[in-house]
Order: C-alpha cells, then structure tokens, then sequence
C-alpha cells in the first residue's frame, strides 16, 4: 500500500544503528533552518496531530512559540490508553530515536530547554526503549543542552488526555485542567486560571509557560519530514491529510494486528488485505476507531484513512486504532460495555459526565438484561443531552457521541431487546489492549472486568 518508513521491519536498538537509518539527519536540518523555518516546513508538510484530533503540528508549535510569558516545554505523549490502539506502543518498540529526535526538533523550533517523554510505568519495554534512547542520543551530543526526561504514569485512561497529562508530570493525578496546554503549560504561575478557579487575579508577572503536548507518532513523523522534505511527504497521502499512519485493527477479522499504511488507504483494503477479512462465514457489521467517535457501519466500510473522509461520514479516524464487529453481535451489548468503560474512567471533576455515564450505563443494563420497555430510551436520551455538561475534557462527548451512534444506527437490534425476541448474548469485552505479539496473538487486559463503575 506504500512503503513504511516510521516502523521499521525489526527494532532500531542501539544509536549506531540509528545513525545508520538516516538518524539525526531530520534534527541537523531543523539546525540549519531555524527555528521559524523549521515550523514553517512542517506547516507546509501538512502534518496532522496522530494522537486522535488530526490538529497540525506547525499551527500547534508556532502558538506555542508565540504564546504567553514563561518558560517553554515540549511533552512527548505515549500514555496509549484509547481501546483498540496499540500504534504508540509498537513504534516506541521499533524506532524510539526518532521520537527523541522528534521531540529535539519541536523544542528546538519552540525555544524549550526541557522535554518529556511521558508513557505507562506498566509499557516496561516502551519506557526502556525511550530510556535507552535518550541516554544514548544524549551521551553523542546529539541533543545539546536540552534536558530530556521520562515520565512513567498511571493506567488511567485519562493519563492521555493532554491536560491530564500535564499534571501527571507535574507530580499529581491525572485530572484535566481546564485550559489547553498552549495557554496554560507545565509548572505555570497562573494557577488561577488552570485546574481551580480561585479569587487570586492574575498578576502581570504570571508565567503561562506555553506546552508542546504532541503524539509520539507525530513528532516520529516530524524527524522523517524535516530529514526528507515536503515533498516527500507530500507524495503520499491526500492534500489534506499527507503521509503515512499507523493502524491498529482488532475485533472479528481473521489477522488482528499493527499496519503503517498511506493515508487514504480505503479502509476496507485494510481489513482484507492486511488482516484477512472476516471470520469464516460471518460478515462485519460495524467499527470504531477507539472509543471517542461514532460508529461506522460496515456499509461504509470503502471510507479512506483520511480525516476529512471519515468526517464527511459523521465519525472520525482519531488514532487510527479499531474494533470490528461481525453480524453475531447485537450491538446494544457492545454500547453498553463502551458506556460502562467510560463511566469508570471518568474522573468525576464534573458531576454531570460522571453521574451521567453512570446512569447511562444502568439504563442500558436494563435494556440488555431484556427488563426494560419503551420508555428506557427516553431515559438514556435525555441524560445523553446533559451529559457534556461543563466538561474539562472529552470524555462526556464521548459518552453521547458513541451510545447515541449505536442507538441510531441499529434501531433493530434494540427493538430485538425491547421486544423479547432471540439475540445474541455474546460476551463483549472493551478491547484494552495488553500486548500484541509477534505471532499477532492479542492480548486484553482483564482490570476493568470486576471493578464497578462508580
């Protein structure tokens, strides 16, 4: 489908082969540039953010680089926690260097002495990849007098949201600020505007210290850009959304497994040709890409790996990361289980994502327990409307936008419940990811299984 260049066909281990993958060429560029040309090409290459938003990269670092008072920080996000996404993990595996060598052009281009390198104290190999790396592109000078540091933070899923994330470095728990990391970065003296409202006004000798919070994929993807050009990169892909992604397919197909590919690859190429289609004698009936958008019914399934195509069909690409369900499955379960996931994750800084979630979740027990009449889909559409309700972060949206997509989209499945009539009562698992071996044997963690949503 196109030639792979950010994941490597066995692991890059040691800085000598590195450097002999082309290594620190992307950085010696960015060097030579400056730090605005440097933003100006990846603004030029298009590169969108590979973390689920597809935000670009160059608009990201330049308001940065332009934002307020302070110091300036660049954080490298591997907290991979989305279901169904295993990309960050495999690529901090294959070819850790060039996220280092990413994350050194970012600070170079937005004048941060400081990088964090933030993943999963449980991703041990990930964490001594990037380890490794670090201390190896340190020891040859490579990286100047920048200060790179790894993070190892919690399994909540919460740990990757970007604000989040942010307080994670900073020593506390993963709960969302309220304002985006480029206006108010790590360690900022403006508290009073960040996690809490307080009555403190802001003084003009306030620091905001604007972040960099990138995916490790993009900032990957930024060191092969600035190492090969525009229009290299320009090469594949569409005009809106250029160059290679990373996807994770797992679910009812016959080879789940890890896949870079070009963008506006159609994604039922995907599911045919690189993990073999459905299961023997059954069909596919719907996907997700994580769980932060609709769902996409299998009859859209020739949608391409673009962000403005999956957008055209009401859902998102997000980090390319998908579960696949065949025709054995009533999807009712499957809203649910995704519902339930999303009601233990949430925080519960803001009451109505929280409680919401919880109630959402109770209602659509009841409604594959088969107890349940008419009036339950009253109750879940009017909690799905409050539940975004002041939310600092997304997790609300995600709660509507994903039970109120499965309840749209497969009206006859719910009426099967509603209805008494026979269905399937398949076991449906939020697939977690663990570990994806290298014979594509997929592993779910099994943490959520017991634990009760509130």
């Amino acid at each position: 489908m196109t030639q792979q260049f950010l994941l490597p066909s066995q692991p890059i281990e040691t800085i000598a082969e590195y450097l002999d993958s082309a290594g620190g060429r992307g950085l010696e560029q960015a060097l030579r540039l400056g730090e605005l040309a440097t933003i100006d090409l990846i603004t030029s290459a298009g590169l969108r953010g590979r973390g689920g938003a597809g935000f670009p990269a160059g608009r990201k670092w330049l308001s940065v680089r332009e934002g307020g008072a302070g110091l300036r920080f660049v954080v490298a996000n591997g907290a991979e926690g989305e279901p169904a996404t295993f990309k960050d993990r495999m690529l901090m595996r294959r070819d850790p260097y060039r996220i280092v060598e990413g994350a050194a052009i970012a600070a170079f281009a937005v004048g941060a002495g400081t990088v964090y390198l933030a993943t999963k104290r449980s991703y041990r190999p990930e964490v001594q990849a990037l380890t490794r790396a670090a201390l190896e592109m340190t020891g040859q000078g490579m990286l100047q007098e920048l200060s790179v540091n790894i993070v190892e933070g919690p399994d909540d899923y919460l740990y990757g949201e970007e604000k989040a994330l942010l307080e994670v470095v900073e020593g506390r728990d993963p709960l969302p600020r309220l304002l985006p990391p480029y206006e108010l970065g790590l360690f900022a003296t403006a508290s009073a505007i960040g996690w809490e409202a307080g009555s403190r006004p802001v003084s003009d000798r306030d620091e905001s210290n604007p972040t960099v919070v990138n995916n490790v994929e993009t900032l990957a993807t930024a060191a092969h850009i600035l190492a090969n050009g525009v229009e290299w990169f320009r090469s594949m892909g569409t005009a809106e959304s250029p160059g290679n992604v990373i996807v994770t397919v797992v679910g009812d197909v016959a080879r789940p497994g890890v896949h870079e590919v070009e963008m506006g690859t159609p994604f039922s190429a995907v599911l045919e040709e690189l993990c073999g289609g459905a299961l023997s004698g059954r069909r596919f009936k719907a996907a997700f890409s994580g769980v932060s958008n609709a769902v996409l019914r299998a009859d859209a399934f020739d949608v391409p790996l673009t962000y403005e195509d999956f957008a055209a069909r009401g859902t998102g690409l997000g980090a390319a990361g998908f579960v696949v369900y065949d025709d054995t499955v009533n999807m009712a379960l499957v809203a649910h289980e995704l519902s339930r996931f999303l009601a233990v994750e949430s925080c519960g800084q803001c009451p109505p994502c929280k409680q919401g979630s919880l109630a959402i979740t109770a209602d659509l027990a009841e409604l594959t327990s088969g107890a349940a009449d008419d009036e339950i889909l009253g109750h879940i559409g009017r909690r799905l409307r409050n539940v975004t309700d002041a939310n600092r972060c997304y997790l609300g949206t995600e709660e509507q936008v994903v039970v109120s997509s499965i309840l749209r989209e497969y009206p006859e499945d719910v009426a099967d419940l509603l209805e008494g009539r026979p269905t399937s009562d398949r076991n449906v698992r939020v697939p977690l990811i663990a570990d994806i071996t290298a014979d594509g044997a997929v592993e779910y963690y099994t943490r959520l299984d017991d634990r009760p949503p509130g």
